[in-house]
C-alpha cells in the first residue's frame, strides 16, 4: 500500500520529502493539481470540490491513507475530504501547529488568501498570493521575489 499526497501544485513534495526521510519504504502516490493551481484565490466550494475529487483520485489508485499537503484544502475542505473517502485523512496544519508549540516560540505564516482568510493558523497574517508562482517554478533566488517579499513583510 501507498500513502496519497496532495496539493495544488508542486509545494506539497517538502512533504513527500520529509515522509521519504522518515519512511523510506513507504510508497507514495503524488497529486499535484497543476492543472487548477492555485487553490487559494478560489472560494471555499470550489476548494472543497477540487480536494474531495483530489483525494478520489488518490483512493481510486488504492491508496491507504491520505495527506492534504496543500495549505488551502487543509483549512477549507479537511473535514468534507474526510467524509468523502473510506481511509484515514490528515492535514498539515494541525502539525504546523503542533510544531510551533513544540519549539516555543511564535511563528510567521506567508499563505494564501484562502489559508489565511480561514483563520486556521490564528488570528494574525496576510495573504501572499504573488508568492504562488515563484514557489510552483521553483524561483526562489529571483530578485523580483525579494521585492515582492519585502513589500508583504512591510
Amino acid at each position: 500500500m501507498a500513502i496519497g499526497i496532495f496539493d495544488s501544485g508542486l509545494g506539497g513534495l517538502t512533504v513527500v520529502k520529509e515522509i521519504k526521510k522518515r519512511f523510506p519504504k513507504v510508497g507514495i502516490k503524488y497529486l499535484g493539481d497543476t492543472a487548477r493551481v492555485p487553490y487559494g484565490t478560489r472560494s471555499r466550494e470550489v476548494v472543497q470540490q477540487f480536494a474531495v475529487e483530489d483525494a478520489k483520485f488518490l483512493e481510486s489508485l488504492g491508496v491507504s491513507e491520505i495527506i492534504i499537503a496543500c495549505n488551502t484544502a487543509s483549512a477549507l475542505a479537511f473535514e468534507q475530504v474526510k467524509n468523502a473517502v473510506s481511509v484515514p485523512v490528515y492535514e498539515v496544519i494541525s502539525a504546523a501547529k503542533k510544531q510551533a508549540e513544540t519549539i516555543g516560540t511564535r511563528i510567521g505564516v506567508i499563505g494564501t488568501r484562502g489559508t489565511i482568510g480561514s483563520g486556521a493558523y490564528g488570528h494574525v497574517g496576510i495573504a501572499c498570493p504573488l508568492l504562488v508562482p515563484f514557489i510552483e517554478e521553483g524561483e526562489l533566488d529571483s530578485p523580483a521575489l525579494k521585492v515582492i517579499l519585502q513589500d508583504y513583510l512591510k
